[in-house]
């Protein structure tokens, strides 16, 4: 029986080799390391924050379910995404639009920040001490959450991924969960976009997900496509 992963082009396969060593690593060494604390990204201002992280963030998951998805749709749209571009220039796009993630998510921290304490750094231990600095709990518990609570997943780059998979293959019918009818990849994108917009600006109550970070690599994504004026292959969708 001929293995999944025969078809895969190597930079996916071994981005979803890294991926899962990484996970497994982190539950087999929790009693010893924390992992997370060490290669999960923190807000550049935060003394929690290392270099690295700007990489080693997207290797990080927080939990199956996370893992599972964002690892699905690298099997599922990386591929196609690889063959067209070339592995080299795959691998650039991948670690370009999870840095763009990065980068997105971070302003946006670093505005609510400035919104909150009028600038961009606040004194670490004084956000643990005093709730009455920031006009109240809600604030400083927010800012507490800014410095202390890090960024992990390989999201940004995988929605880096779709939207690079919907400008090359728009006509591309998909079939969505709970959705009864296909879907053109194109419209599927546009929605996922719709969603995380909204509910980026919404920041609904016990929302804990990186919703800036999916836009920063759909934008770096896109930017990249036209940038390097890929061509959708003609014979293809």
């Amino acid at each position: 029986m001929q293995s999944p992963f025969a078809n895969v082009p190597p930079v996916t396969k071994n981005l979803l080799i890294i991926n899962i060593i990484f996970f497994i690593a982190t539950y087999a060494l929790g009693q010893y390391i924390d992992l997370t604390k060490i290669l999960a990204a923190y807000y550049p201002l935060s003394p929690l924050f290392r270099p690295w992280q700007i990489i080693t963030y997207m290797f990080m998951h927080g939990g199956f379910a996370h893992i599972f998805f964002n690892m699905f749709a690298l099997f599922s749209f990386g591929p196609m995404l690889e063959y067209t571009l070339g592995s080299k220039r795959f691998f650039n796009y991948y670690f370009i639009t999870g840095i763009g993630a990065f980068v997105l998510y971070m302003v946006v921290q670093a505005i609510q920040i400035h919104a909150i304490a009028g600038s961009f750094s606040v004194p670490h231990p004084e956000i643990e001490s005093s709730y009455f600095n920031y006009g109240g709990q809600e604030n400083a518990q927010a800012l507490y959450g800014f410095y202390n609570f890090p960024m992990l997943g390989a999201s940004g780059a995988i929605f880096g991924i779709l939207v690079g998979f919907a400008m090359l293959f728009p006509n591309l019918e998909m079939m969505i969960m709970f959705i009864p009818v296909p879907i053109k990849a194109k419209y599927v994108v546009i929605g996922y976009i719709a969603i995380e917009l909204f509910s980026g600006i919404g920041r609904f109550s016990g929302d804990s997900v990186a919703h800036f970070a999916h836009l920063g690599g759909a934008l770096f994504g896109f930017l990249l496509i036209k940038l390097w004026k890929v061509q959708k292959p003609d014979n293809l969708y």
